[in-house]
């Protein structure tokens, strides 16, 4: 067990923003959020999967809907303690431990001030090693745990505590009630034993996430970029450089939808990048081939300092690098791919792991 403070906090915004592939929300709302909570309750616990008693009952947290309207909408903080009180009174147990549900800005951040407000330790683990728009595409859905019962919480002081036949109804109806709250709420779900999370996460990664913030936080003292040291790291391809010529986006559905235009420069020069996004983004095109697509993770880092781009970010005139990281094996499975594939969002295309299609450019 380690203790989250306040720099473990700054380097794991960092490091799962880039690991958010675009989405999840901008991490610097998220991270206010931590960082108030450990000033105010003390720091966190940090534990692995292998601590928690195979018996415990263990609820993921984080934030539902489209992560621009934060800019304008922020939460006051007490929305995820009705949501985890609401949802423990009906489970009739006390709940052992949080953890994320996504890699990925607000909510890699969410789970830090959920578990120092409730006085409970956070896992290291998570249900899809990245973020993804809707709350199916985790991993604990493809072991058959429920999302349901599920408990949702605005900033007004409402509260929602709702049942499903499967999670693809669960995503429908709480989308709605997101919507009714004002496009943002925070949510408890996929409550779950010790023993079905050690089968059914991702683990390790907010300690991933700290470690890329860490690389990327030692380079600003030699003002150098990081983005090699990350892709090592990583195991991830640096495919692009390009700066922004265009950003169309729109809400739609509860989601940030869009494309972002880049014309290359540097190792890009003379070709051009286009990267569909819904919240995170899905598809890379270089030349009009696909170069990336979910559920490998297309991130965008800021040129010179390789702070990682969300999607509600992105700029005309500002320059980036593409960077492809190999998403996790459940994902590759045909059982992931039709949840996260690239079919499912609509692309008519098949996924190819990004080192085939880094090998066939000569990546």
């Amino acid at each position: 067990m380690i203790m989250l403070d306040e720099q473990a906090i700054e380097d794991i915004a960092i490091g799962a923003a880039l690991l958010g592939s675009g989405g999840g929300g901008d991490p610097y709302v998220g991270k206010l959020m931590a960082l108030a909570s450990i000033r105010e309750c003390g720091p966190v616990p940090l534990i692995r999967a292998e601590e928690v008693p195979d018996e415990a009952l263990v609820v993921p947290s984080a934030m539902m809907g489209a992560p621009l309207v934060l800019i304008e909408k922020l939460p006051n903080g007490q929305e995820f303690e009705r949501a985890f009180r609401a949802l423990g009174k009906y489970m009739g147990q006390e709940v052992y431990a949080t953890m994320p549900l996504e890699a990925g800005g607000i909510n890699s951040m969410v789970p830090i001030a959920v578990a120092a407000r409730l006085g409970l330790p956070l896992i290291d683990s998570d249900g899809m090693g990245r973020a993804f728009p809707e709350l199916q595409m985790v991993t604990f859905h493809l072991h058959g745990i429920s999302a349901a019962p599920m408990a949702m919480a605005d900033e007004k002081g409402n509260h929602v505590l709702m049942d499903a036949i499967s999670n693809h109804w669960a995503e429908n109806i709480a989308r709605s009630v997101t919507v009714t709250m004002g496009a943002g709420a925070m949510i408890g779900l996929y409550a779950m034993t010790g023993a079905q999370l050690k089968q059914a996460g991702i683990h390790g990664i907010m300690s991933f996430s700290r470690k890329i913030g860490e690389i990327i936080r030692e380079s600003r003292k030699t003002e150098t970029s990081p983005t090699r040291k990350i892709a090592e790291f990583t195991g991830g391809y640096l495919l692009f450089q390009g700066k922004i010529t265009d950003v169309a986006r729109g809400m739609e559905g509860g989601f940030n939808r869009g494309v972002v235009r880049l014309e290359g420069i540097g190792n890009g020069k003379g070709s051009s990048l286009e990267v569909e996004f819904q919240n995170e983004n899905l598809l890379a095109r270089i030349d009009g081939e696909i170069a990336a697509s979910t559920p490998d993770l297309i991130c965008l880092l800021d040129l010179e300092t390789a702070e990682p781009f969300t999607t509600e970010s992105l700029r005309y005139g500002r320059r980036a690098e593409l960077l492809v990281l190999p998403c996790h094996e459940m994902w590759r499975t045909e059982q992931g791919l039709k949840v996260v594939g690239p079919r499912y969002f609509g692309y008519d295309c098949d996924y190819v792991p990004i080192e085939e299609l880094a090998k066939r450019r000569g990546r």
